[in-house]
């Protein structure tokens, strides 16, 4: 049996619950308080971050490296595919989301709002949170450039790269921190892939005393 411990809105975690779910992959569900540095865990990741996946007696962390194990373990459906220039594409683009998006991004936003509450690292940053709103018009910008030209945002499957994107966009969107109006090309992509089964589970998800807008988990918004 396969044990993710994740935290329920981080993206790195979200990722790897959509590559899971992709795969048809049952996986039981662990809450980490990593800011609890609980032992048991940090002997799995002396980093002491999730995600974390244990599967057969084996320890992978990290959203990247375990979306490599298992798509080398679990091959179908593939989601690094294609040629070696087409995996490197793929791999390209999550790492856009997953470090420059981040960084950018998620980090000013959900970083500010929820995880500092979490954490108690001290109360929000204004200017932070007004960085993250003007920088993902870029980023969306980028994702509708992508879309328009290409059938999914690496190419003509979808891959690790949509789901990193989604990732990211699925928190940020349960924050109400997207401005899907200003940006069509985006909102059509996250439109199809927030249909597919996989992402029921991240729709469901609820943060206590703080629901996410009404058009979260619409399908058709």
């Amino acid at each position: 049996m396969r044990t993710l411990y994740h935290l329920w809105l981080s993206p790195p975690c979200r990722q790897v619950r959509l590559i899971l779910g992709e795969k048809g992959l049952a996986c039981e569900l662990k809450t980490e308080d990593v800011w609890r540095r609980r032992p048991e865990f940090i002997k799995l990741n002396p980093a002491g971050e999730v995600p974390v996946l244990v599967t057969d007696d084996v320890v992978v962390a990290g959203a990247a490296v375990i979306a490599e194990f298992l798509d080398e373990t679990v091959p179908e459906p593939a989601l690094i595919a294609g040629s070696a220039a087409e995996r490197a594409e793929i791999r390209r683009l999550a790492h856009w989301f997953d470090r420059k998006f981040n960084a950018e991004v998620t980090e000013n936003l959900v970083g500010e709002k929820v995880m500092k509450r979490f954490l108690g690292t001290g109360y929000p940053d204004s200017r932070a949170i007004r960085a993250g709103k003007e920088n993902i018009h870029y980023h969306l910008d980028y994702v509708g450039w992508l879309t328009e030209r290409r059938t999914w945002l690496a190419g003509d499957r979808l891959s690790v790269a949509d789901m990193a994107a989604a990732a990211h966009l699925s928190a940020l969107d349960y924050l109400g921190d997207v401005p899907w109006a200003e940006h069509e090309p985006a909102k059509h992509w996250y439109a199809r892939i927030k249909s597919r089964p996989s992402f029921r589970p991240i729709l469901a998800d609820r943060l206590p005393g703080e629901p996410p807008p009404k058009h979260y988990d619409d399908l058709d918004f």
